[in-house]
């Protein structure tokens, strides 16, 4: 039954989307969708149905790292200094590994999740890759320092708020990660800003 509901409010999601009422994108169809089916849930009295919160985290979590690897693939090819084509290696090895491990939560929690970053992120990404050489690098570290700032927040109200103990476990494994690589970054954005 519950699998029933899901892909009923998921196709229910999925024609408002074609039929006028579209996100912008797919962060907003994977909170939408999530909205639908955890509301269709309640109204079922499926106590089993994740927690809003839970979804929010999960939405913003994959948001990010999707961002993180686009930017990372980027990095690697556009990035004039051997370090931040390092650290862009590292972003995309560890937010790949961290993207699949929280879809794979997400797939078992009937969580849906965005398949690209957002539109903002996105016009980030774009107004990066428009720039060459020192510049590229100083805008890709800058971002870079400010995503992770975002992330760690938000990993650390996930410990407070996320309610799911397999989510929490997530997070208390991807927080330390998510921490090093801050400090990283801010130490790369010491030497390639001076």
């Amino acid at each position: 039954m519950k699998t029933t509901t899901a892909l009923l409010t998921i196709a229910t999601a999925a024609m408002l989307w074609g039929c006028g009422s579209k996100p912008n994108d797919s962060t907003e169809l994977a909170d939408s969708t999530n909205e639908a089916m955890a509301d269709t849930a309640q109204e079922m009295g499926d106590s089993a149905a994740f927690a809003e919160e839970d979804s929010k985290f999960a939405v913003d979590a994959a948001n990010g790292g999707l961002a993180e690897v686009q930017l990372g693939k980027i990095a690697q090819d556009k990035g004039s200094s051997p370090k931040v084509k390092e650290f862009a290696k590292m972003m995309v090895a560890d937010h790949t590994k961290a993207n699949d491990e929280l879809k794979k939560l997400a797939e078992s929690k009937n969580i849906a999740l965005p398949t690209a970053a957002g539109e903002e992120m996105q016009k980030a990404t774009a107004d990066i890759s428009a720039k060459n050489g020192k510049d590229f690098d100083k805008a890709y570290i800058a971002q870079m320092v400010k995503d992770h700032e975002k992330t760690v927040k938000l990993f650390e109200d996930g410990q407070k708020n996320v309610k799911d103990a397999e989510m929490k476990a997530f997070i208390d494994k991807t927080l330390p990660v998510l921490k090093t690589h801050l400090d990283h970054v801010k130490n790369l954005d010491k030497t390639v800003n001076k």
